[in-house]
């Protein structure tokens, strides 16, 4: 499936973004706005960013999968 038609399920959960040079990165997808896709990046302590990246830069952009944890986590 083409990544634009997971967009409208992805909105506001926790994805991984690869870009055409074979780079990525991670983050929550905000949306889509002017040709280009919103994602909102930790940057450190407690600062995030919403960055911008260029549609045409994007390969593929996928949801994160649930955690399966056997043991109660402290």
């Amino acid at each position: 499936m083409p990544w634009q038609h997971k967009i409208p399920y992805l909105i506001g959960q926790p994805v991984g973004v690869s870009f055409t040079n074979g780079q990525g990165t991670s983050g929550v997808l905000c949306g889509v706005s002017g040709g280009k896709l919103l994602v909102l990046e930790y940057l450190y302590q407690s600062q995030f960013a919403l960055k911008q990246y260029d549609i045409h830069m994007i390969h593929d952009v996928n949801g994160f999968p649930p955690c399966h944890t056997q043991q109660p986590l402290y």
